[in-house]
């Protein structure tokens, strides 16, 4: 996405515990249109790009690791609440809905119940590097080499390999640009590090080919190795490519890649359907950048009702922990920056007396 064309001239609402009641325009359709025609609010209903912004548009420069802001939610220990969430926007009818059906998701739900420990680590880094992204880029670099230093750091044994696939647009000097796993991190990070935000004409990104172009890297097959693929972006799919893009999680799926979603500023409701949606189809969890950090535009509030503001690179490194221990756990005490909602001991609890679990 060109950053020129973050903000436009529709309004978009935040949808809170009762998921229904907020209407893009007067038919009551979420609409994202195209390149120019959506905002996002934060919590406090203030647009990206007005004066109650807190975001900034400042380069990393030598920031340190740790900057960056992230929430995290995992729509198969909330089923319900995510099929509440699937129906309310599928309902709008947007046309670049990817085509997933409920009982892919059911079955999703029962296959992905219980975590499993791994010994082994491949991890794909699937990066939107379009001139929206210019406003985190740099920073995402920073705490991603950090993240790769950690994993080889506090699991040595697990014989990690990265790879990493870039992409734009169809109208940029490439769509996709990867580069396959490899055991040494300073390989990974080399390339990394080469990358530039620039381009994206409009506002849909190439996603769906960044997708299947992180399929057809070489995965180790064994049942040993977790398979992760974090989605780094801040702009949904072309409306064309809607099938491609399930194609390529259905694959994922297939394949055992959990892919976990990095929701960036400039997100908009079919972006986070979409997010939520592969990370749930494919066993993985859905993160997503926040305000705290003072980096970047203002940040969608996804529509959930409690969670746990930490730095990214924990928020992540806790990915990965639980994928390799098979063990589910919340943050520390001492990484929680705040909480959205009221969660107590990992659990929301609704005025319907429903409960949730957050980590």
């Amino acid at each position: 996405m060109n950053p020129s064309l973050k903000v436009g001239s529709r309004s978009w609402c935040v949808l809170w515990v009762a998921l229904a009641g907020c209407a893009a325009n007067a038919s009551g359709a979420y609409s994202h249109g195209g390149a120019e025609s959506f905002r996002t609010t934060d919590s406090t209903g203030t647009a990206p790009g007005t004066s109650g912004s807190t975001g900034s548009s400042s380069g990393a420069g030598s920031a340190p690791a740790g900057t960056l802001t992230a929430g995290a939610w995992d729509d198969n220990r909330n089923y319900d609440w995510f099929t509440h969430f699937r129906t309310t926007f599928e309902a709008t009818n947007d046309p670049s809905t990817p085509p997933f059906t409920p009982a892919e998701h059911d079955a999703a739900h029962t296959r992905f119940a219980d975590v499993h420990a791994h010994e082994t680590l491949d991890i794909a880094l699937v990066i939107d590097t379009t001139g929206s992204m210019g406003d985190e880029i740099s920073y995402l670099q920073t705490e991603i080499a950090d993240i790769a230093t950690r994993v080889v750091a506090a699991h040595p044994g697990a014989q990690t390999r990265w790879a990493l696939v870039a992409y734009k647009d169809d109208v940029d000097e490439y769509t996709t640009r990867s580069s396959d796993f490899d055991g040494d991190v300073t390989v990974f990070r080399s390339h990394l590090d080469a990358e530039r935000a620039s381009g994206g004409g409009d506002y849909p990104e190439a996603a769906a080919e960044a997708l299947q172009a992180m399929t057809a890297l070489h995965w180790r097959t064994d049942a040993g190795t977790a398979r992760l693929a974090f989605w780094v972006a801040d702009a949904p799919h072309h409306e064309r490519d809607r099938e491609l893009l399930a194609t390529a999680i259905r694959t994922s799926s297939s394949a055992d890649i959990h892919v976990y979603p990095v929701a960036s500023s400039g997100v908009d409701r079919l972006t986070e359907y979409t997010m939520r949606s592969s990370a749930q189809l494919t066993g993985g969890r859905y993160l997503f950048l926040t305000d705290d950090s003072g980096i970047g535009g203002t940040h969608l509030v996804p529509s959930i009702p409690c969670f746990f503001v930490t730095r990214l690179n924990d928020a992540m490194l806790r990915m990965i922990d639980i994928e390799l221990s098979g063990l589910y756990r919340e943050p520390e005490a001492s990484q929680i920056l705040r909480t959205g909602g009221d969660p107590r001991s990992g659990i929301c609890t609704l005025s319907t007396g429903e409960t949730l679990q957050i980590f």
